[in-house]
């Protein structure tokens, strides 16, 4: 479904949607949805793929067939959990090598990266953006980099939007450093 022209304004770190969008709109409940399962599961598990795994499975996520995992992985070794509900349709990526991922496959660009950073600053985990930059190759991609950390802990994490506030896929990464 795609949206009419809607715009979002960050005022003082939250989302402020204009009078033509809405709060129940797919796109948004989706970036909503992403954004709180990123910060879940890949925040608390990235480098413990053990861990993570674990957790996909406690909470009732099922296994990809294999042949669906191989997209989500590139030829990396891991497991892709399906992480779908009446939402949209979400997926766990969990690489071998302790990195993880949650792919939407539609969700709302601008309102995943309020979201994202919402969610950081209610979990108070600090974090900086280190990189905001348009894809060398799919020109409707952006790509937005983070340092983020909390006592101990230390992320790098990758956030990848389709520009069109209307909605695309999102793509969140965490990995440990």
């Amino acid at each position: 479904m795609r949206l009419g022209c809607w715009c979002i304004m960050a005022i003082a770190g939250m989302a402020v949607l204009t009078s033509s969008a809405r709060a129940d709109d797919p796109p948004i409940v989706a970036a909503k949805q992403v954004a709180g399962l990123f910060v879940q599961s890949c925040l608390q598990f990235a480098g413990d793929k053990d861990g993570l795994r674990g957790w996909a499975k406690k909470t009732g996520l099922k296994e990809l067939p294999a042949g669906v995992q191989d997209r989500f992985l590139y030829g990396l070794p891991g497991v892709v959990f399906d992480a779908s509900n009446k939402v949209g349709k979400f997926v766990l990526v969990s690489e071998d090598g302790g990195s993880c991922s949650v792919v939407a496959e539609m969700a709302s660009g601008p309102v995943v990266i309020a979201d994202l950073e919402q969610d950081l600053n209610d979990a108070k985990i600090s974090f900086q953006v280190t990189a905001d930059k348009a894809d060398a190759v799919e020109n409707a991609l952006k790509h937005r980099e983070y340092q983020a950390s909390k006592d101990e802990r230390s992320w790098l994490l990758l956030v990848s939007t389709v520009k069109d506030p209307a909605g695309g896929q999102a793509m969140l990464t965490a990995n440990r450093y």
